[in-house]
């Protein structure tokens, strides 16, 4: 009976069928709206993020980095890749924060910043992410009184940006970018979604 017992524990743990069902609830979009460190600053304070990797999608360049990106010569965008679990935040919500914390209504431009490098972008990976995007731009048209521009596109090759982009604001809190343009948009996140956020230190 021990014996028994120990097998099935193996196949419970290793079998890799049940290894799939487990991580179902596991989920990753890739969302860009204007300077990836803002998107990543709100993210990373949300409960049922589980990762959160600023980087480059939906150009043509193979090998972007972060000045190339910047000077608009590569075609990708700024975005960020969250994964976020669907037992604890969903992806709706997921979604609604990001029409919040970015203008969704301004063609290639987030405040200051300038170019297709911060267009508004939504690139998935499935037929049910790209419904679930259609769905979350109608209900982003509920809020914002100008045309939604956002993109919706498939996803060809995330790029994972340059480690001094991940985690930014965490690491400069005291940067004028951060004060100025990061700190506003997750005061605001926190205000609109407080239940999402976890407690502050």
């Amino acid at each position: 009976m021990a014996l028994l017992s120990h097998y099935l524990l193996k196949v419970t743990l290793f079998h890799p069928l049940i290894i799939t069902a487990y991580n179902r609830t596991m989920v990753s979009f890739v969302v860009g709206g204007g300077c990836f460190w803002c998107a990543d600053a709100v993210y990373r304070q949300l409960k049922g993020i589980t990762k959160v990797e600023s980087g480059y999608a939906g150009g043509e360049d193979p090998t972007p980095n972060y000045y190339r990106v910047a000077g608009g010569r590569t075609g990708h965008a700024e975005v960020v890749r969250v994964t976020f679990d669907e037992t604890i935040i969903s992806a709706e919500t997921v979604l609604d924060i990001f029409f919040v914390i970015h203008d969704p209504t301004t063609l290639n431009r987030q405040g200051a910043d300038v170019g297709t490098q911060y267009r508004s972008i939504l690139l998935y990976t499935s037929e049910i992410q790209r419904q679930q995007f259609e769905a979350a731009v109608e209900r982003a048209r509920t809020i914002w009184d100008k045309p939604i521009v956002t993109e919706i596109a498939p996803l060809d090759v995330f790029y994972v940006a340059e480690d001094e982009h991940q985690d930014y604001f965490q690491k400069y809190p005291e940067a004028g970018y951060c004060q100025i343009v990061i700190a506003p948009k997750v005061i605001k996140a926190r205000q609109k979604f407080s239940t999402w956020f976890k407690e502050e230190d």
